[in-house]
C-alpha cells in the first residue's frame, strides 16, 4: 500500500509535460510522415525489427517520447544513457547489459541516447559493434544535423529519421487533453480561454515541452481564476524555444539571415536577426558573417558596404550587448537596402579555378621583377611602361599574357560606373 502511495506522489510531482507523455503510438500526436500507414518507421514496428535509429529533431518534439513508445510496442526492455553524463564505462556496461539479455533468449534490448551528438568519436565507435551483431536496438536523438555530428559509420548502420515541430493543431491536441485528463493532467480544475489556448499554441513554436509548462504555470498562478491570454504570454515567458547555437538552428537561422539580405527585404533579415540575438547568438559570429556579406553579395555596387560592416565589427566589440543590436540593425537593414553585386566574388573564384586547373599564365617579361643582380641579363622588366609617365596614368601594354576576363560589373550601384571605366580602361590598355 505504502509503495503504490509512493508511486502516486512520485507522479503527481512530475511537471505536467511528463506527466503527459503518451502511454501507447496511438495516443501519440505527429510525425505522421513517419508513423502514418505504409510509413517506413511504422512499418519497422509493426514488424518487430526496430534494427538502429537515429531521430532527429528541434527539442520539444517528441524524441524521448516515441524512443519509449517504439520499445513497448515491440516489447524490448528500454535502457536510457544521456550523451551529457555518460561515458565509454557506461556505454560498455549497457552493451554488456544488452549481451546477457540476448544471451539469455530476451528480445534485443532498445538503448536509447540522448543528445548522441555530444559523444565522441571514440564513444560512438564503441557502439559499433554490438550494433552490427545485433545485439542492442539503438535509438539515438539529437537536436542537430545528424550527417554533420554523428559519426558516419554510425549513420551508415542507422535509420535516420528527421521529427518535425508540431503544427498548432497538434499541440491545441495536447493542451485540451492535458485539460481533459484527471489522471495525467493538470493537478487542479481549470478554465481557459480559446485565446489563450490558441496563443499556447502559436508561441510555443512546435515545442509541446514549452506549451504544456507554460500552461502548468498559467494554471497554478491564477488563483482559480479563468486563463486568459495575457495570463498565456506571461506564462510563457519570452525564451526562444529550441535555439541551439551549436546545431541546425544556428546555421538555418544565419542563413535565412544572409538570404534575405542578399533578396534585399530588411524587414525579414531585421527579424531573423532578432532571433538569433534572443537565441544568445554570439555577436562576433553575426558580425563576422555580415562583413563577409558585405563583399560577398554586396561588393563594389555599393563600396561604403564593407567599411560599415567593419565598423559595426569594431562597435560590436567595444560596446557588447544590448547596446550593439543596434549597430547590428543599422548595418543589416542598409546591407539589406543596397545595391547588390556578386562580381568581385565570381571573378575571384574564376581565377582560382583556372589555377587550380593548371591554365597557369607565365608573367610577362616585361613585368618581372627588376631588382636582382641578373636581371639586366636576363632582360627582367625589360619593355615596362611606368604608367605615371602617361598623361592619363595608364599605360598601353599588356599585363596578363592571355585574353582573360574575370571581373565583369553590373549595371547596378556604382559599379555602373565601373562598368564603363573598364571598358574605357580596356581600350586604352590595348597596345
Amino acid at each position: 500500500m505504502f509503495e503504490s502511495q509512493e508511486q502516486d506522489f512520485l507522479h503527481a510531482s512530475q511537471p505536467l509535460a511528463a506527466r503527459m507523455r503518451p502511454q501507447c503510438l496511438k495516443d501519440y500526436v505527429g510525425q505522421q510522415h513517419l508513423l502514418g500507414p505504409g510509413k517506413l518507421l511504422r512499418r519497422m514496428v509493426d514488424a518487430g525489427q526496430l534494427g538502429s535509429i537515429l531521430l532527429a529533431g528541434p527539442p520539444g518534439t517528441g524524441k524521448t517520447t516515441l524512443a519509449h513508445l517504439l520499445a513497448s510496442e515491440t516489447g524490448s526492455r528500454f535502457r536510457p544513457l544521456s550523451a551529457v553524463t555518460g561515458g565509454v564505462k557506461e556505454v560498455r556496461e549497457a552493451l554488456a547489459w544488452a549481451t546477457d539479455l540476448v544471451a539469455s533468449g530476451e528480445p534485443r534490448p532498445v538503448l536509447f541516447i540522448d543528445e548522441i551528438h555530444r559523444f565522441s568519436k571514440t564513444q560512438q565507435d564503441a557502439l559499433l559493434p554490438d550494433v552490427e551483431a545485433g545485439v542492442v536496438s539503438l535509438i539515438g536523438a539529437t537536436t542537430s544535423n545528424p550527417y554533420f555530428a554523428v559519426n558516419g559509420a554510425l549513420i551508415s548502420r542507422s535509420q535516420v529519421f528527421q521529427l518535425e515541430v508540431l503544427s498548432p493543431e497538434s499541440i491545441k491536441v495536447l493542451l485540451n487533453r492535458a485539460l481533459s485528463d484527471p489522471q495525467r493532467g493538470l493537478a487542479q480544475p481549470a478554465t481557459v480561454s480559446d485565446e489563450a489556448l490558441e496563443f499556447l499554441a502559436d508561441a510555443c513554436e512546435g515545442d509541446a515541452r514549452r506549451a504544456l509548462t507554460a500552461l502548468e504555470i498559467a494554471v497554478a498562478s491564477s488563483d482559480g481564476k479563468p486563463v486568459d491570454r495575457d495570463a498565456a504570454a506571461e506564462s510563457i515567458g519570452s525564451r526562444i524555444a529550441g535555439y541551439d547555437g551549436t546545431g541546425d538552428d544556428h546555421y538555418d537561422l544565419i542563413s535565412a539571415m544572409i538570404k534575405s539580405i542578399r533578396g534585399s527585404d530588411a524587414d525579414a533579415a531585421i527579424y531573423w536577426l532578432a532571433r538569433m540575438l534572443e537565441g544568445g547568438e554570439d555577436l562576433r559570429f553575426l558580425c563576422r558573417r555580415l562583413v563577409i556579406l558585405a563583399s560577398e553579395d554586396v561588393g563594389n555596387a555599393d563600396p561604403q558596404a564593407l567599411p560599415m560592416a567593419v565598423a559595426c565589427m569594431q562597435a560590436c566589440e567595444w560596446v557588447g550587448l544590448p547596446e550593439s543590436e543596434f549597430m547590428l540593425a543599422q548595418t543589416v537593414s542598409y546591407l539589406a537596402l543596397a545595391p547588390k553585386s556578386n562580381a568581385a566574388t565570381v571573378a575571384i573564384g574564376s581565377a582560382r579555378k583556372d589555377v587550380r586547373q593548371q591554365r597557369r599564365v607565365t608573367v610577362p617579361q616585361h613585368l618581372r621583377d627588376s631588382h636582382s643582380s641578373t636581371a639586366d641579363r636576363e632582360g627582367r622588366g625589360e619593355g615596362y611602361i611606368y604608367s605615371h609617365d602617361a598623361p592619363d596614368g595608364i599605360a598601353a601594354q599588356d599585363y596578363l599574357g592571355v585574353d582573360r576576363v574575370y571581373y565583369e560589373p553590373v549595371p547596378r550601384g556604382f559599379e555602373r560606373e565601373l562598368q564603363k571605366r573598364k571598358e574605357w580602361i580596356r581600350q586604352r590598355l590595348k597596345p
